[in-house]
């Protein structure tokens, strides 16, 4: 007679865990069912002449690490958003409600800046995907997702620190 063992089984074994093992029972002569075989269990004891060690394991830690800061600057932020959604960018992409994207006037595009609201400590990071701002001695023009995250869509103006990325 011809056993099957399945690899979970197989495993169970070579560790040294008393398992449990099911095998088809052959079906009687002159019977014909749609249900499935019953099953035989059988225990399966350690050798004793195998034995696991332990290993100790070390712990692995998975961390995105941080992004580098290659400049750090302060100025006053503003934002920008309800009258400009729909409409184009600098770089060309659409504007849309809720982004995490600003303007500046000379970070390349795609430059990821963290912005941290200097009146309450509130941070986030913003993609510059837009010009400006042209107005007073602003530094960045934070879209409207980005200045609610901030805290200064009802203030207006920040004082900010900014923070390129690389």
């Amino acid at each position: 007679m011809r056993r099957t063992v399945s690899l979970r089984a197989t495993a169970l074994m070579i560790s040294g865990a008393a398992a449990v093992l099911g095998t088809a029972a052959p079906a009687s002569a002159g019977t014909s069912t749609l249900s499935p075989a019953p099953m035989a269990l059988r225990q399966i004891e350690a050798s004793p002449s195998f034995q696991m060690e332990a290993l100790p394991i070390a712990p692995v830690t998975l961390m995105a690490s941080a992004p580098e800061v290659i400049n750090v600057s302060q100025g006053t932020a503003s934002w920008y958003g309800p009258g400009f959604f729909g409409n184009r960018t600098a770089n060309g992409e659409v504007f849309r409600p809720g982004t995490l994207t600003a303007a500046h006037r000379t970070l390349p595009f795609g430059t990821r800046v963290r912005v941290t609201n200097l009146h309450n400590g509130r941070s986030t990071v913003v993609r510059i995907n837009d010009r400006g701002p042209f107005s007073g001695g602003r530094v960045i023009d934070l879209a409207h997702g980005a200045a609610q995250e901030l805290g200064l869509v009802s203030s207006g103006l920040a004082p900010v620190r900014l923070e390129v990325l690389r």
